[in-house]
């Protein structure tokens, strides 16, 4: 018995066996417990090699994009260059403004009060501001260059995701007298017209960078490094003399308004350097306030607007018939009965004056006088003329949107064509060409390139004429501004005057219409040429059209101040002027 319960007790001790209990015991087959393990093991080691992955080949990659989210390139903006006159004086300067951003999502919940004073310190509506706070984009502009006086107001406000960041606003001191020749740039400070556009590569300089690390609310909270350092523009200064393009301005003004035409262009020309010392038009703009520009208003006539510039071609013409010999300033051409027929076409002179003297050609400018003369040439010598003093072809001036003109290939001029040239008809160029073409008689023979920079020295000019033949035409032009002449409104008290009128019609759709161009190119004085004035009124309307009757007395305005403030030296006794009621009216 107490065997018997010995092994009882021992088997007690042991427990029940495993298998032996129904609750227990295992129903599954082990090959699952198997597959769930391999399974185990085969995604630890999926994740292994994902994280080796990560961690070793994608580290480049993963990084910049979590830097994404927090670091930022700041674009450090150059300063543009400044833009002055021959003294000094400031035409164009950058000053520091301000532009407001906003990130949308985070203006949300900004009290409706606040972005109403937002938006009246923005200078816009409500809506227009609702509009553009409702974006999906991260980042707007709510307005570009704002002053930084109302920046700071704004910034007051304390409105949640709205910042500011630097930039800079161009600003015209001389406003619409200068309008034509600075230009202006736009909100990205880049040119757009005139210096502002043709100097852009030196003016703009290159912006820098730098990295940053910024907070959900665009605020920088640690400087990283800088990229690359601004580089600020380079200044420039331009020909241009300020108290000249004023005394420019005033007088064609002053006779724009007087004829009511419907614009005009000057321009003055250092006859010694080349030189332009002043260049205007009419209509002009405020380049501080271009809202409603209108084209007229930016265009740059005495560059851009090209015109038969009539009479004041015909010294140019007359010149090479004195330099090839086949004329003398007294040979005698005869104009009578005022009409010459070439073919089945006619020309004909304004009055009718008879025998005429090459000089008096000149003088009483005659279009049969000068197509004479031309028909003493070949096409192409005559061609050959016009183009090397710059007639069709674009002037490389260093100014955008300077124009070529029309002058057609002398294969295929007929001789009406080759006659109406010679006095200005049949050929279209711009008023700056114009008055660079005068060189040639103001530096005794050579043609002189024209800049808009300022230089320091006498520039070699290209040989066109002699000086023998230039100082010839230097009389005969000064004829016309004397009693007798079609331009006596054009002389100066106590200096000599030499220049030559021009009249045209003009062409609307392959027509000629009953509008007019008149035009005056000049010199003063002419002992020593120092300064070149060409005026054009397109369509004068009142007072006449004549460029004698309106052109003249604006180039003797202009001239007369030009040279005072240059302090010439006076070359004539004459210190008083009588006007002639019986001048002359040139021939169209």
């Amino acid at each position: 018995m107490k065997r018997q319960g010995a092994v009882s007790r021992k088997a007690a001790s042991r427990g029940v066996a495993y298998s032996s209990s129904p609750v227990l015991e295992v129903k599954l087959p082990s090959w699952r417990s198997r597959l769930v393990l391999f399974f185990l093991f085969i995604a630890f080691i999926a994740l292994i090699s994902r994280a080796l992955f990560l961690q070793v080949k994608s580290t480049d990659f993963l990084q910049k994009q979590g830097e994404n989210r927090y670091a930022r390139t700041m674009e450090l903006p150059a300063t543009r260059g400044k833009i002055t006159d021959r003294n000094g004086q400031v035409l164009a300067s950058s000053i520091p403004v301000k532009a407001i951003w906003a990130i949308p999502e985070d203006v949300q919940d900004t009290p409706k009060e606040k972005l109403r004073q937002l938006a009246s310190l923005l200078g816009i509506s409500d809506a227009d501001l609702a509009k553009k706070l409702n974006s999906d984009k991260t980042f707007v502009y709510l307005k570009r260059q704002v002053e930084n006086e109302t920046a700071d107001k704004i910034m007051a406000l304390g409105i949640p995701g709205v910042d500011t960041r630097k930039e800079y606003k161009r600003y015209y001191p001389e406003g619409e007298v200068m309008a034509h020749v600075v230009g202006f740039t736009n909100v990205e400070d880049i040119g757009q017209e005139g210096m502002e556009l043709g100097a852009e590569k030196n003016l703009a300089g290159k912006n820098g960078s730098r990295r940053v690390i910024k907070d959900r609310l665009g605020r920088i909270v640690e400087d990283i490094r800088a990229i690359r350092e601004p580089h600020n523009g380079k200044d420039l200064t331009l020909s241009i003399d300020s108290k000249i393009q004023y005394i420019a301005y005033t007088h064609l003004k002053e006779a724009v308004e007087k004829h009511k035409a419907k614009a005009g262009g000057a321009v003055v020309i250092d006859a010694q350097t080349g030189e332009v010392l002043a260049l205007v038009n009419l209509p002009t703009y405020n380049p501080n306030e271009r809202g409603g520009l209108t084209g007229a208003q930016l265009r740059n006539r005495v560059l851009t607007d090209t015109f038969e510039p009539g009479s004041t071609m015909k010294p140019i013409s007359v010149a090479w018939a004195l330099e090839t010999g086949r004329v003398t300033p007294d040979t005698v051409f005869q104009t009578a009965p005022g009409i010459m027929t070439i073919g089945p076409a006619v020309i004909h002179d304004a009055h009718k004056e008879g025998a005429l003297t090459v000089a008096q050609v000149i003088q009483k400018s005659s279009n049969i006088g000068t197509a004479k003369m031309a028909l003493q040439m070949s096409p192409k010598e005559m061609w050959e003329l016009y183009t090397t003093v710059g007639f069709g072809q674009q002037p490389k001036i260093g100014f955008p949107g300077a124009v070529a003109g029309r002058l057609r290939n002398y294969k295929n001029w007929r001789p009406i064509e080759q006659a109406t040239m010679s006095y200005g008809h049949g050929i279209s160029v711009s008023l700056i060409q114009m008055a660079r073409a005068y060189t040639i008689f103001a530096r005794d023979g050579d043609l002189i390139p024209v800049t808009f920079e300022k230089t320091d020295h006498l520039v070699k000019g290209q040989r066109v004429i002699s000086d023998k033949t230039a100082q010839q035409m230097r009389l005969m032009m000064e004829s016309v501004t004397q009693p007798g002449g079609t331009a006596t409104q054009a002389r100066i008290p106590g200096y000599r005057v030499a220049g030559k009128t021009g009249t045209a019609h003009k062409l609307e759709g392959g027509r000629y219409v009953n509008k007019y161009v008149a035009d005056f190119v000049g010199f003063a004085p002419v002992s020593k040429p120092r300064v070149i004035v060409a005026v054009m009124i397109d369509e004068p309307t009142v007072g006449g059209h004549y460029g004698g009757v309106v052109a003249a007395p604006v180039f003797a305005a202009i001239t007369a101040n030009v040279l005072r403030s240059l302090n010439v030296t006076p070359d004539s006794s004459v210190t008083s002027i009588i006007p002639d009621t019986n001048a002359v009216q040139e021939s169209m």
